[in-house]
């Protein structure tokens, strides 16, 4: 006699309230409906916007507590709903579903539309593929739809050792721009290791001259100071523009411009990520793994502003 025993609930952690704990909770597991795919989790990466939602300074406004944190997800494809044929039980993918709603992804399952997911190049694990898709369709984005930067240009990437910065520095050269990447002393040779061929401090970036990009993910006074290094009529592309005050107005009195920026889930632009992952001019570097469990520590690992590259929770042991 067989007994058939059906999996309804699943490990996640949760948050009841903003600024609060995320604590290890048993909560329903999610069915995918018209068009969407089940993925069994493996890994997420962990994005400082994951630390602002959690304190309630970020996108609060769409998500409701309690609430599952989390968007960076590589894992198995489990079930296809109905109409979902962009995939096969059993493909392994990576995504960055919903942004900036609720996925869930710190957690053993997710569910999302097919065409926010797309297949893991076979060059890099779990572990890699979960720290590539926030971070590097923010970098993807700002480069090729915002800035559309072409060979020849002087692109400066503020943050460059960063989890989207380290990104945006390979992305820019394999577009053939010249890249300068600003960086603490002790990150320096990790950003000229990715290609950047000029490497500056933080407070050096107003003295570039002549840039014809420039990628910035901080805010306040130095996403405003960063616009001085433009030419003019070249452009900032701002991951931080709510939080710098007068962005606009400085690069209307600099006779430049500034863009604010939001990342979306985008399945075409995943499959450019993977293009260039198994072409060998991307490389994800993971700075730290920990156990789902180990949620709230990644947290205040990620908080301190001191990685590199990425952190990423390692969900399921049987898929590492």
């Amino acid at each position: 006699m067989f007994v058939f025993l059906i999996v309804t609930t699943m490990l996640a952690i949760r948050q009841a309230e903003w600024d609060g704990d995320m604590e290890p909770a048993r909560v329903d597991r999610p069915e995918p409906v018209f068009g969407e795919v089940l993925v069994r989790v493996a890994a997420a990466g962990v994005n400082p916007v994951d630390v602002y939602t959690r304190r309630g300074l970020a996108y609060n406004r769409v998500l409701e507590l309690p609430f599952v944190n989390g968007w960076d997800v590589a894992g198995v494809v489990e079930e296809a709903g109905y109409g979902a044929t962009r995939f096969e039980v059993g493909d392994r993918v990576f995504g960055m579903p919903w942004f900036p709603r609720a996925a869930g992804a710190y957690a053993e399952y997710v569910t999302a539309p097919a065409r926010h997911f797309a297949r893991m190049p076979d060059e890099i694990g779990f572990a890699e593929a979960a720290a590539l898709p926030l971070a590097g369709l923010t970098a993807w984005q700002m480069l090729t739809e915002v800035a559309d930067v072409a060979a020849g240009q002087r692109v400066v990437v503020v943050g460059a050792a960063g989890g989207v910065g380290h990104l945006a520095v390979q992305i820019a050269k394999a577009r053939g721009a010249h890249v300068i990447g600003s960086a603490s002393e002790e990150k320096r040779a990790f950003v000229r290791g990715l290609g950047a061929d000029e490497i500056v401090g933080h407070d050096e970036v107003p003295g570039i001259d002549g840039a014809d990009v420039v990628i910035q993910m901080f805010g306040g006074e130095a996403g405003l100071t960063a616009l001085e290094c433009l030419r003019p009529g070249g452009i900032l592309v701002s991951g931080q523009a709510a939080w710098t005050p007068g962005l606009y107005e400085r690069a209307a009195e600099l006779g430049v411009r500034a863009r604010g920026y939001l990342v979306d889930p985008d399945g075409a632009g995943l499959e450019a990520l993977a293009g260039l992952v198994r072409a060998g001019s991307l490389k994800v570097h993971v700075d730290r793994t920990f156990p789902l469990e180990d949620a709230a520590e990644a947290h205040r690992l990620v908080a301190r502003g001191r990685t590199t590259g990425k952190v990423v929770l390692m969900v399921e042991e049987e898929l590492r």
